[in-house]
């Protein structure tokens, strides 16, 4: 009996470490180099390849290497009584507030602006902005958008927030449904993507969107790359009817060289560092899901296929 980490774009021997500490009896094997295919019980996973999670014949469990588990929902390899789980980390919370404020005091004070006017030499100050002057806009309120947008309106600035289902939030304006995403949309100028992706998510960060921020909107997206329409946000930089954008996540990574996000000075790019998923803090729930998954136990923080998260 084995567990596979697979994470084609990551160093795992961090995590084999990790895990090993927690039971040194466990047979741990980082892919490509698994053994023996029908050993395979038990696989931690993040952006893997397709066709490979049915190369396991055994396969009794999958855990996402992170918080989000699309890419899994998606893969048509994976059976579907197969289930599926995540980890969940504190500190993926902490990490992704520091890069959510880190974002928001970058357009409030213009660094955007200024990074811009450095490569062509330009000294030009521009007025700050204050708290009051510009309402964020967070759409997504689950495990990692909720405490964010608390974060945020803790430290006075003016939150909203969207989500699929009715959510109250101490200091936060919050709206759901479809019926109300136009008037959270209209009330806002900065908007950050925390939601969750699922058939109803994809690409909703699309122009009709932008249309209806507050001109000039800026764009923060944290959650995943398949929520924008690329050819969109160009198309609304292009028109001035967005100042900016922030990326931290991308429908392909790494982002191409080729990419056109590269040569426009309107986007900054961070290569889906928001919130990383420390080893050893997670290494026990991989540890005790996996004996679970073993010993046919319910798995601890199981992703509803439904729902998509």
């Amino acid at each position: 009996m084995s567990l596979v980490l697979l994470a084609p774009d990551r160093n795992m021997q961090p995590w084999k470490e990790a895990l090993l500490n927690i039971d040194p009896n466990l047979d741990v094997e980082i892919w490509p180099g698994v053994s023996n295919s029908e050993k395979v019980q038990y696989v931690v996973a993040w952006n893997q390849p397709k066709q490979v999670l049915n190369s396991y014949p055994n396969l009794k469990a999958v855990s996402s290497l992170g918080a989000g588990a699309d890419h899994l929902l998606k893969d048509d390899s994976l059976p579907e009584d197969i289930p599926i789980c995540r980890v969940v980390s504190p500190s993926l919370v902490s990490q992704m507030k520091e890069y959510v404020l880190n974002a928001v005091l970058n357009y409030q004070r213009n660094t955007h602006m200024y990074a811009m006017q450095k490569v062509k030499g330009i000294w030009e100050p521009h007025p700050n902005k204050s708290p009051e002057e510009f309402t964020i806009g967070i759409m997504g309120l689950g495990e990692l958008g909720r405490p964010t947008a608390t974060y945020l309106a803790q430290l006075e600035y003016r939150v909203s927030g969207w989500s699929k289902s009715v959510k109250n939030i101490e200091n936060v304006e919050t709206y759901s449904g479809k019926e109300e995403l136009e008037s959270f949309l209209t009330g806002c100028c900065l908007l950050i993507c925390m939601l969750p992706l699922t058939e109803e998510t994809e690409g909703i960060l699309d122009l009709d969107t932008f249309k209806k921020l507050k001109r000039p909107g800026y764009l923060i997206n944290v959650a995943r790359g398949e929520h924008l329409v690329e050819e969109d946000l160009i198309y609304a930089l292009d028109k001035e009817w967005m100042e900016g954008a922030l990326l931290d996540v991308f429908s392909k990574e790494p982002l191409p060289e080729s990419h056109a996000f590269w040569n426009r000075e309107k986007i900054m790019i961070t290569p889906h560092v928001s919130s990383l998923t420390p080893p050893e803090e997670v290494a026990p729930q991989i540890v005790d899901n996996y004996k679970r998954a073993l010993s046919g136990m319910d798995l601890k923080h199981k992703v509803d296929r439904e729902k998509g998260y």
